[in-house]
């Protein structure tokens, strides 16, 4: 079989490719501009910090820039869950705290993001409402930061901006990604116009790992039937010779190579003359195919257990989608 995107696989060569390397229309202007407009978001605090006037200084400003946080932000403040009313790193934190297998399945539960009222400064101690600027020390908390997700990180490396249209915070810089409003998810600015879209493609569970992917930070990928799956569990996939997608069965990448084999396979195999005319239909999915009948063919016997029996598909792997934050 001839390579789709990268040497992989023996079996089938197939990666999926990631959103630096998509090609597509440029698309809806209009829609994107309008869609910028939105997803700034109210990203700086609005209420004026109380301390000494000398403490904006860029020094104590950037005291502890990239000392404090966790495994997942470099921040210097922490947050009050409303939910619970503990103090944790993050969201996280406070998830995978109170998700653990250890904890009563009645009092397992995720933290509101956007109701976090209450930070608390990693320098002084100092427990204010959610601000960038620390009200006591003046330290700034995170350079990066959203009054509507109540996110801060010090990493900006991660190109963070604020989507109105999924109402939380994502990676890779707002001028990479556009918001598609029947998809409900940010895709390539490169996919305009060029993506099947699939009404609430990320707002469902992982058909594998069954993690809801519209808040996952893993990488997620369009498949070319609009279905998403995420990127890793998509390799697993393959690795065990699946390219069916699990929800509809449509190919995940192009498969003419292996019917062109079978097609040879079964030219070379003459059945009996009272056989030779005889016409069948396989039994399994062909929604992408172009030709729905075979001659019959003790080939058609094996060809029931191929994963994915469609013989042409709309292209190779769409793209690959931003972490969430």
């Amino acid at each position: 079989m001839t390579e789709i995107v990268a040497n992989h696989s023996e079996t089938l060569q197939f990666e999926p490719q990631s959103l630096q390397h998509m090609t597509g229309d440029e698309g809806n202007t209009e829609a994107s501009e309008s869609l910028s407009q939105q997803s700034h978001g109210d990203c700086m605090p609005t209420e004026e910090p109380k301390y000494n006037a000398k403490t904006t200084d860029t020094e104590i400003l950037d005291n502890g820039y990239m000392q404090y946080g966790c495994p997942h932000y470099r921040r210097r403040c922490r947050i009050r869950a409303p939910c619970c009313n503990e103090i944790f790193d993050c969201r996280h934190c406070h998830n995978e705290a109170k998700n653990n297998i250890n904890v009563d399945q009645k009092l397992r539960h995720d933290i509101p993001r956007h109701q976090v009222q209450q930070v608390i400064c990693s320098l002084c101690g100092t427990e204010q409402e959610v601000r960038q600027i620390c009200i006591n020390c003046g330290v700034c908390m995170g350079k990066y930061f959203c009054g509507t997700c109540k996110l801060f990180d010090d990493d900006t490396s991660k190109r963070q901006y604020h989507c109105s249209g999924c109402g939380i915070c994502r990676i890779g810089g707002r001028e990479n990604f556009f918001h598609c409003y029947k998809c409900r998810c940010c895709y390539s600015v490169l996919l305009k116009k060029s993506h099947p879209c699939v009404e609430g493609a990320m707002h469902h569970d992982c058909p594998i790992c069954f993690e809801y992917l519209f808040e996952s930070r893993n990488d997620v990928i369009v498949m070319p039937c609009g279905h998403t799956i995420h990127k890793n569990c998509l390799k697993e996939m393959q690795e065990h010779f699946q390219y069916a997608c699990p929800l509809c069965s449509k190919s995940v990448c192009d498969m003419s190579k292996v019917w062109e084999k079978y097609d040879m396979e079964i030219a070379a195999t003459p059945m009996p003359e009272s056989y030779q005319n005889k016409m069948v239909t396989l039994s399994i999915s062909l929604s992408l195919s172009k030709r729905p009948c075979w001659n019959f063919s003790w080939m058609l016997a094996e060809m029931q257990f191929v994963t994915s029996p469609s013989r042409k598909t709309d292209g190779n792997i769409l793209a690959g989608l931003d972490p969430l934050q």
